[in-house]
């Protein structure tokens, strides 16, 4: 696990621009931190640079520096410059090897850069794995880069005047740029305040982009010509034996050269994961569980009772109950773009302590939405049956009620109310907010490649949308930003693709139960009794926070979000939300919590007029 960024100009680039983008990914590669850079002629240099291939190394497969990167191959002309992981290969390297193909070292990335050479840029769909990668290719003069499938490693780009910028993280780009190409994205706020995130491949400014999971970009270095495509078809089903394949994706996850733990909750994914791990005999991999002084938040003791029956050891970790101000600032400059999931901050934390102890953990992200684990799908369920039925007129222009909630839905179709059943901001609290944009959007979710035509179930329409939105820049934004702020390497077995395949082919009547997960039951005892026991969630004392912790960042918060925003914003809109949850609306927590962490973000970007 890494950090990369990348420059590709047709004007010189000086090396302090160079160290900034490099310097912003320190913590995503704390081992090694090195670029490479060429002139106007295409030959290396030291001086300021028309081109950059920016690394900083976590080492983990390889400890050794002949593993470092940007790497090139014998021939000069091949590099490569890669964040993520990638199992399960050594018997393809072997192949290669037969083939001629040299190796230096025994890491994935020198696999990656072998594999390109003999099968080109499709050879890049056949990896298993977690990636975001650049090759650089001076024999035919292209960039490709390409993101991993589930959408595990992010990658952001930006391409305007003939010049290609790209890196793991939005401020690593963002460094990269011209500061009058530094404009606000004003339907990027709208989509924050609707989903708590910004869904590719929107991002706050204009001229940056995130690259959608399980695509590929191509850019041409003679015409200056950029070419994205979907590279992995999300629709395909195996008849693979996927309790099989759930064994084997955890197995080859702990392939590592550095210490290896897993997390651990008192929640269903954890369990079957740990439960994997113990029945394979890994019991040399530490357990890592956080514990929260309030016992409503508390799963720590069911996490004892199973690491103690599987045979794992185990460190509590305890959140605690207060975080100051600074730190809160601390960990939302971590989270790179504005992004309110409460579970964020714990997450942060327990990371923060796992990595005194290991440098790679397994997690179970992504189970919930594999198996239909979320209380909304069955409540969204329930109002299926009106599909594309709607009443007239504009969910924007309803009461700020509970009633006008329910009208605003019924104003939208079945699909774009799904939108309501997280935590954002109403689309008339949006209106409120933002009354300067005229046409918003009901929802910003990009459309999805997990979809059949005609065949999705309406489950299925909402596992769809969260496999293209929620689940990558949501979830696994979240993991991977919370793990990499200590460089903490974080793999999740059930974002294995070959798995998600396997899945897709089994009968949904098995695999989406009435009570759900019941499909991992069979993984073993400890997961079947923590089947039937009240999931906690990983949610923090939140009302706790906001109304001590975090109180004086209220004052003048209106007046900096107008300004920072350049008057997008309507400060009383803020005010009135923040002296009504001051007035005791608790309902409004997680929406107060949205505009705390955009003011910080807005505070650490200057947007050009």
């Amino acid at each position: 696990m890494c950090g990369i960024a990348g420059i590709f100009s047709q004007s010189d680039v000086s090396l302090d621009v160079i160290e900034q983008a490099k310097n912003s990914l320190y913590s995503r590669g704390p081992d090694v931190q090195q670029y490479i850079g060429w002139d106007a002629e295409g030959e290396q240099c030291n001086g300021p640079v028309r081109s950059a291939l920016i690394h900083t190394r976590l080492s983990v497969r390889d400890l050794n520096p002949r593993a470092n990167q940007p790497m090139v191959d014998d021939s000069g002309k091949v590099w490569i410059c890669y964040n993520g992981e990638v199992y399960n290969w050594e018997k393809e390297k072997a192949v290669l090897e037969s083939e001629g193909y040299p190796f230096y070292t025994t890491s994935d990335t020198e696999f990656i850069l072998n594999y390109y050479l003999q099968h080109g840029i499709s050879g890049l769909e056949n990896l298993r794995g977690m990636f975001a990668i650049c090759i650089v290719d001076f024999r035919i003069n292209k960039v490709f880069l390409c993101r991993d499938r589930m959408g595990q490693k992010p990658l952001y780009y930006s391409s305007y005047d003939g010049m290609l910028t790209f890196g793991s993280t939005f401020r690593s780009v963002w460094t990269l740029l011209d500061q009058k190409k530094k404009t606000l994205n004003q339907k990027a706020i709208d989509a924050y305040l609707a989903h708590r995130y910004i869904p590719a491949p929107q991002t706050l400014c204009h001229e940056i982009s995130k690259l959608e999971n399980g695509y590929l970009l191509e850019w041409d270095l003679t015409t200056r010509e950029l070419q994205k495509k979907q590279y992995w078809d999300a629709t395909k089903a195996s008849q693979q034996n996927w309790l099989q394949l759930f064994s084997e994706a955890i197995d080859i996850r702990t392939v590592a050269d550095r210490p290896v733990g897993v997390f651990l909750s008192g929640g269903v994914d954890s369990t079957a994961i740990a439960s994997v791990l113990a029945e394979k005999g890994h019991q040399d991999i530490t357990a890592f569980t956080a514990s929260f002084q309030d016992s409503r938040f508390d799963e720590s003791s069911e996490a004892k009772r199973t690491a103690l029956e599987l045979g794992l050891p185990l460190q509590e970790i305890q959140i605690p109950q207060n975080i100051e101000l600074d730190l809160f600032d601390r960990i939302v400059d971590d989270l790179d773009e504005p992004f309110a999931d409460p579970s964020s901050f714990p997450t942060w934390l327990l990371c923060q302590e796992t990595v005194k102890h290991v440098t790679v953990v397994l997690g179970g992200d992504g189970g919930d939405e594999l198996f239909g684990g979320y209380k909304r799908y069955s409540k969204h369920l329930k109002s299926s049956w009106r599909q594309n039925l709607s009443l007239w007129g504009s969910p924007f222009d309803v009461p700020d009620s509970k009633n006008g909630k329910l009208l605003s839905e019924l104003r939208m179709t079945w699909e774009e109310a799904y939108g309501l059943r997280f935590s954002g901001f109403t689309p008339a609290q949006r209106q409120r907010l933002i009354p300067s944009i005229d046409s918003k959007s009901v929802h910003y979710w990009r459309d999805s490649q997990f979809s059949e035509e005609g065949l999705n179930s309406p489950l299925q329409q909402m596992l769809s949308t969260d496999y293209a939105n929620y689940l990558p820049e949501y979830i696994l934004k979240k993991g991977d930003l919370c793990s990499m702020a200590h460089g903490l390497e974080l793999r999740c077995p059930f974002m294995d693709h070959e798995l998600f395949a396997a899945l897709k082919g089994m009968p949904e009547d098995q695999r989406f139960t009435a009570k759900p997960k019941q499909a991992l039951s069979s993984v073993s005892p400890q997961v079947e009794r923590v089947l039937n026991l009240k999931k906690k969630g990983f949610n923090p004392p939140l009302t706790q926070w906001l109304r001590q912790s975090w109180k004086d960042r209220y004052e003048g918060i209106g007046g900096r979000l107008a300004s920072n925003s350049l008057n997008l914003i309507e400060a009383d809109g803020v005010d009135q939300l923040v002296d009504d949850y001051q007035a005791g609306k608790e309902s409004l927590a997680e929406r107060i919590l949205q505009l705390l962490i955009l003011d910080r973000i807005l505070s650490r970007y200057s947007f050009s007029q």
